[in-house]
Parts: structure tokens; sequence; C-alpha cells
């Protein structure tokens, strides 16, 4: 029954593991396309534009599903760290979490007060000359961080599923005399 319940909760940690992975390679690609697509095209743009853009996006993005990314991959992969002690990959499993965190920190120490800073009124080329460049440069930190909790978890998924070798089977080996040749066998 142990061996049975032990294999469970192994399934289990992986799942987990699985599923931090998974929630943080997410979290990596929406700071990613920001950093890459969206915040340079809204650059080209005007600073009403630019303003009333951000303000919706930053409204829009606190949904459940983005909510629960964000939030689960920081929760997830933190389970996923305590799950694997004493196995192989632990290491890389808490590298992963532990970078999630710094990112999940940036985007609340860094980017929500900026994001909240530009909800307030004022002169939208004011509000954008405090936003922009540091709001995109904190992104661009979380981007990284994220992408390398990622791969740390992806590394840690990976040695965790190793198993140490089985030796070969043995063959009996016939007793030899001294000097190496066999002993004869009498039949």
């Amino acid at each position: 029954m142990t061996d049975i319940n032990g294999e469970r909760r192994a399934r289990a940690a992986g799942g987990v593991l699985v599923a931090a992975t998974v929630a943080a390679g997410l979290m990596a690609g929406a700071f990613y396309v920001f950093a890459c697509a969206v915040m340079p095209a809204l650059a080209r743009s005007g600073d009403r534009v630019y303003v009333d853009v951000m303000r919706d996006i930053n409204d829009v993005i606190q949904n459940p599903v983005f909510l629960l990314v964000f939030m689960g991959a920081l929760a997830l992969a933190a389970l996923a760290g305590w799950q694997s002690r004493g196995l192989p990959g632990r290491r890389w499993i808490w590298a992963g979490a532990a970078a999630y965190a710094l990112a999940f920190l940036v985007t609340v120490v860094g980017n929500v007060p900026l994001n909240d800073a530009l909800a307030r009124p004022g002169d939208p080329a004011a509000l954008r000359e405090r936003f922009e460049d540091p709001w995109v440069a904190w992104n661009v930190v979380r981007a990284v961080l994220s992408t390398l909790a990622t791969a740390c978890l992806a590394a840690g998924l990976t040695t965790r599923g190793r198993r140490p070798a089985r030796p070969a089977p043995r063959t009996p080996q016939r007793p030899t005399a001294p000097h190496g040749t066999p002993h004869p066998t009498g039949h």
C-alpha cells in the first residue's frame, strides 16, 4: 500500500511541476509579447492614444484567467519546490521558483504602481513621460526572470524524471584455475 501511495504522490508532484512550468511559461510569453510587440507598437502612438490604450489594457488584464495563471505560477512553483525535497532536480525547481518569485515581486513593486499612477487623471504627455520608460524596463526584467523560471522548472522536470540506472544483471562466471583457464567440468 505504501508503494501505491508513494507512486500517487510522485505522480501528483510531477503534475504540479508540469503545471508550474506551463504557468511560468505562459507568463513569460505574456511579458515577452509586451516587450516585443505591444509596447513598441504603442510607442508609435500619440500621448492620448498611448495613455488610453494602456489604461484599457491594465483594466482588461485584471481578469480571473490572467490572475489565476499569474498567481498560480507562484503558488505552483513553490509547491513543486517543497514536493521536490530529496529528489533529483530539486535545485532546478527551487531556482525556477525563486526566479518566478522575483518576477512576481517586480510586477507588484514596479509595474503595478506605475499602472496605478497612469490611471489617475492628468495631462497625457506628463503621464506617459513618467510611465513609459520605467514600465518597459521593469517589463523586460520580469520577462527575463519568468523565462529563466520556465527554463529552470523545465530542467527540474527533465532531471526529476530520470531514475538511477539499474545495474546490468550479472552472468555467473565459471570458476577459473589460478593461471586463468577454466576448471574442467566433470561430465
